[in-house]
C-alpha cells in the first residue's frame, strides 16, 4: 500500500535540510554560513480510515486535510432498531 492519499493524491516529497553556523550580522557577527546540506523527506499525515467508496465500505489511506474538508464519508457504525426517518415514513 503506497504512502499516497486516496482523495487528494498527496505523497512523500523531497527537499533539503540546511545546517548553518555563525552569528547573524544583525547580532554583530559575520553572517550565517551553510555547513551542510542533506536530503530529507516530507511525509504527508495519512490515516487509515474505513470509508464509503462507490457504495461499499473500504479501508483506505487518507490525508488529514481530506478528512477535515469532508471528502471522507464514514459508514454507519451500528444499525440498532429504526432510524428517525424510517419511523416517520412508517417503513417496516
Amino acid at each position: 500500500m503506497p504512502r499516497v492519499c486516496f482523495f487528494t493524491g498527496k505523497k512523500t516529497s523531497f527537499g533539503n535540510k540546511r545546517t548553518y553556523r555563525g552569528q547573524k550580522i544583525s547580532k554583530g557577527g559575520f553572517g550565517l554560513k551553510p555547513t551542510g546540506i542533506n536530503r530529507r523527506t516530507f511525509k504527508p499525515n495519512l490515516q487509515t480510515v474505513t470509508a464509503v467508496v462507490d457504495g461499499r465500505t473500504q479501508r483506505i489511506r487518507v490525508s488529514t486535510k481530506a478528512i477535515k474538508s469532508g471528502l471522507v464519508i464514514k459508514p454507519l457504525k451500528r444499525k440498532y432498531g429504526y432510524t428517525r426517518q424510517q419511523k416517520q415514513s412508517g417503513g417496516a
